[in-house]
């Protein structure tokens, strides 16, 4: 896997140097409040974890499985919810944890469907990478671990066809590893 890695955006102890702060922020903004935390599946794993860990307030945690990449590098604008029913938040203090604010379709989406079903009492976000980018839909996020330029980034969690998650940074693909399974891929009609 390291062979397809271009390079290195933040190396393992800078991500957790990082989670770190987001912790301290996130721990002052919901001191006395019990909060429950929405981690985006799949790309958010790692990153929830790694965050949940060092924040010592009471809190509930659920996972929405919510897709929009389907196997390739930018959003398709189908953001697809992988179950029916979203967890029970009604009157209560939600953070939504999720691995990169990109187009901003998803979490646009995943918060629409929160706030409309569920009627949160509050509702942040949380993400690990925010790209520079213009966005599809107008989102922003409350906590950013890092900003990035609009590459495509493997690695903490994030993923292409399901692959790289595991690696400990995050880190730029090269171009010819996706643009290669993209000439190989059969046409769809």
């Amino acid at each position: 896997m390291l062979e397809d890695v271009e390079r290195i955006l933040f190396h393992e102890q800078t991500i957790l140097s990082r989670l770190d702060e987001l912790a301290r922020d996130i721990t002052e903004v919901y001191r006395g409040q019990e909060l429950t935390v929405i981690a985006v599946l799949n790309g958010s794993l790692i990153f929830a974890a790694d965050l949940l860990r060092r924040i010592p307030l009471p809190l509930k945690l659920d996972c929405l499985g919510v897709a929009s990449y389907h196997g390739g590098t930018e959003s398709t604008g189908v953001v697809t919810f992988d179950q029916v029913s979203i967890p029970d938040i009604a009157g209560r203090h939600v953070l939504v944890i999720d691995d990169i604010l990109d187009s901003g379709r998803t979490l646009h989406a995943i918060c629409a469907r929160l706030r409309s079903e569920a009627q949160p009492a509050s509702l942040r976000i949380c993400v690990l990478l925010r790209k520079r980018v213009v966005r599809a839909q107008a989102m922003e996020a409350d906590f950013v671990g890092f900003d990035i330029d609009g590459e495509f980034v493997i690695g903490y969690g994030l993923d292409y066809q399901e692959r790289y998650r595991n690696l400990p940074f995050v880190g730029v693909l090269k171009r010819e590893v996706f643009e290669g399974s993209l000439a190989s891929a059969p046409d769809k009609e």
